[in-house]
């Protein structure tokens, strides 16, 4: 899929991408609050879409009929909310059930298509942290600064079991281990703007690293390219 570059090139966006669970979308949201910038959750509109399909009884493998329901969502971000329709979905959008969701819906050209144009409404000034998978080799390809973060899947699922446990819902470590291992092939696999690390992004591997040094990691990173 190749996306043009829109034409606010001169608004700083930095892109982390990564697997699931790997700790990018924690970092960006902590990256954009240091900066004051605007931060895009782009897996969160993938859950929303999966959830919206699964409202409307429309199948996650029937790629057209997906896209068509994406095209029609009023999707908002409110603080810590998610909106569709002006209705707060934050908490079922963050089951594992629509974790799977997101990624079966994602494989489908259509489906990414049908999202770009939202994605970009979020490069406002004066600038936008973006998560996800795509960020910096499909959607903000002109972006300064490109980080890939990931862990190793062992890492990833134990601290999603943790996350779940945390939170008081079940949790089984070894069906988590084989639901992420799975989200990874499916990402790395499709067709459409599959999971890679862009040929100019910096590697942050977070596997014995806490969340407040690859905050600074990726700060240290985004000042460098400032004074380039």
């Amino acid at each position: 899929m190749q996306v043009k570059t829109t034409p606010a090139q001169h608004i700083p966006v930095i892109t982390i991408d990564g697997p699931s669970a790997s700790g990018k979308g924690t970092v960006a949201q902590l990256v954009a609050d240091k900066l004051g910038f605007a931060y895009l959750d782009s897996g969160a509109l993938y859950r929303v879409v999966a959830f919206a399909a699964q409202q409307n009884n429309v199948a996650w493998d029937d790629a057209n009929a997906v896209a068509e329901c994406a095209k029609t969502l009023n999707i908002k971000f409110k603080n810590d909310q998610i909106l569709l329709n002006d209705h707060d979905i934050s908490n079922e959008i963050r089951t594992e059930l629509m974790g799977k969701g997101a990624s079966q819906v994602a494989v489908h050209a259509p489906v990414r298509a049908a999202l770009i144009d939202l994605q970009h409404s979020f490069h406002q000034a004066p600038g936008l942290v973006a998560d996800g998978r795509d960020m910096g080799t499909v959607i903000f390809p002109f972006a300064p600064l490109k980080i890939f973060l990931t862990a190793s899947t062992e890492i990833r699922a134990e601290r999603r079991y943790k996350q779940l446990l945390g939170k008081n819902q079940p949790a089984n470590y070894e069906n988590i281990l084989q639901d992420l291992q799975e989200r990874d092939a499916r990402d790395k696999g499709r067709a459409s703007a599959p999971l890679v690390m862009a040929e100019n992004a910096i590697l942050l591997e977070t596997d014995n690293l806490a969340i407040t040094d690859a905050v600074n990691t990726v700060l240290n990173a985004y000042k460098n390219v400032k004074t380039c």
